[in-house]
């Protein structure tokens, strides 16, 4: 294996050192919970839109995504047709009901609607999910690392998880919707740089991968199979990925918060949807990469499909752009990560601790304010502790997996139960607190038993469409007359 040089660390090093110290400084003007949560609500929606595909995508689509099209097809892509389409749903429906009142969290719609219990289970459902997803993530991101350096998996998920750390700490969600912003634009030029040295690589060029990927039937894009076992067919990617969209967009608090620390709901549209096209953009490119992998290792199998692209970058790239393309899997993990531990600890301030220990009248507004920000840093802390540990549990059930395919089905066990839950409250007018509840816990119930028993009957694109349809039949149940 190629030895990772003096240079190639410099850079990874710099790089880490100066977003970290950019991102804490990002923070300095941090007075109150509305700063550090939700930046004034005064950012520009092109830097949230940027945030909001590093924070879905992240090293998720910088290594497994690749590995997806490397061991399948293009398929894949079918998906990013539903995302976009869910996007804008969300965008005409749920977006300006946010906008209507002042609300902190994406669960804060549902107290309006139902009660604090209501607010309070979605919010857990939110917690558990993002939990084990990103865990799944961090990782993933473990694994160049620990080729690099030699280090065991929980070493290299420490290191990781120290940096990110210390900036969502200090720098809060501007800090983090900023530092995305660069560590998209960094990571998609690491994706282009890896085009670029696929062509001399490979004999022939991509004229010469393209012609090989077809003949292999690797460029298939579309697939009208109704089966439900299959992942990547167009129905699945359009229905399955369309609601997955709606429920990761609308309801998960991950990428809700980011929505709301836009000027006005009209900005806020225009990130979530200007993020639906970046991403069919985004995927197209690390699936052209993993063809180019394919045809660079003749297909030759690897322990696991995240490993494919790490190790092309460690054994095949030149010193020092090799340094550049690491701290790409680096940024987009510390993207990912920082916007979860953020999303986290602001669903526990706001959702849990502040309704817990009261407010105070309009004249104690600014200390509540402050108290609400200084119990965030405690829980950003704490959930940054909790998602290092998910992270090395993870590592004895990685093998054979492609890690963006467990961390959407995790999520997506959940997603079901929630978009359901928000259905439930924006168009059903008569359901109870009792009904959105039971809904929400049949839902998210019968996509567990589906996942741990036929699992191989029926892929995880469609587990949120099913778990939306037996929340609302659920809770229909409950209707008050």
């Amino acid at each position: 294996m190629t030895t990772f040089g003096a240079p190639d660390l410099a850079v990874l090093l710099l790089y880490m050192a100066g977003v970290t110290a950019w991102g804490a400084w990002l923070g300095r003007a941090n007075k109150g919970g509305s700063d550090y949560f939700l930046g004034s609500r005064n950012l520009p929606w092109w830097a949230v839109m940027l945030s909001v595909v590093a924070t879905e995508t992240s090293t998720l689509t910088f290594l497994s995504i690749p590995g997806v099209a490397y061991l399948g097809t293009m398929a894949f892509l079918q998906l990013a047709l539903g995302y976009l389409l869910g996007r804008i749903v969300v965008a005409r429906v749920l977006l300006p009901a946010y906008y209507r009142g002042e609300l902190s969290t994406a669960y804060a719609l549902l107290e309006t609607r139902f009660g604090t219990g209501t607010r309070r289970y979605a919010s857990g459902i939110f917690m558990v999910t993002r939990l084990l997803a990103d865990s799944v993530r961090l990782f993933a991101t473990a694994i160049p690392l620990a080729l690099i350096t030699g280090w065991s998996y929980p070493v290299s998920i420490l290191v990781i998880g120290a940096f990110t750390l210390v900036y969502t700490y200090f720098g809060g969600i501007r800090a983090v919707v900023w530092v995305d912003a660069l560590q998209m634009l960094l990571y998609v030029c690491g994706g282009l740089i890896a085009l670029l040295l696929l062509q001399g690589a490979v004999d022939g060029g991509w004229p010469a991968i393209l012609e090989r990927a077809g003949a292999a039937g690797k460029l298939q894009v579309l697939d009208f199979s109704t089966s439900p076992a299959v992942a990547y067919t167009f129905w699945a990617g359009l229905i399955g990925g369309g609601f997955l969209s709606m429920a990761s967009h609308g309801t998960d608090q991950l990428i809700v918060q980011r929505l709301l620390t836009c000027r006005d709901v009209r900005q806020s549209q225009r990130a979530l949807i200007g993020s639906g096209l970046a991403v069919i953009v985004q995927f197209a490119l690390f699936l052209f990469v993993g063809l180019g992998l394919w045809a660079f290792f003749d297909g030759r199998a690897f322990d696991s499909s995240d490993a494919i692209f790490a190790s092309f970058i460690i054994d095949e790239m030149p010193t020092g752009l090799r340094g550049l393309l690491i701290a790409g899997v680096f940024a987009a993990a510390m993207s990912s990560l920082s916007s979860s531990i953020n999303s986290l600890a602001s669903a526990t301030t706001y959702d849990f601790w502040r309704p817990l220990v009261g407010r105070g009248g309009a004249s104690d507004a600014a200390r509540d304010d402050r108290s609400a920000m200084l119990a965030g840093k405690v829980f950003t802390l704490v959930w940054a502790g909790l998602l290092i540990a998910g992270a090395i549990v993870f590592i004895p059930l990685s093998q054979g997996t492609a890690a963006v395919e467990v961390a959407l089905a995790a999520a997506s066990m959940a997603y079901g139960g929630l978009l359901g839950g928000f259905a439930l409250g924006v168009l059903f007018q008569r359901v109870s607190q009792a009904g959105a509840v039971a809904g929400m816990t049949a839902g998210v119930g019968t996509v567990v038993v589906i996942w741990a028993t036929a699992r191989t009957a029926v892929a995880w694109p469609w587990f949120v469409f099913i778990g939306l349809v037996v929340t609302v039949a659920v809770g229909l149940l409950f209707r008050r007359r």
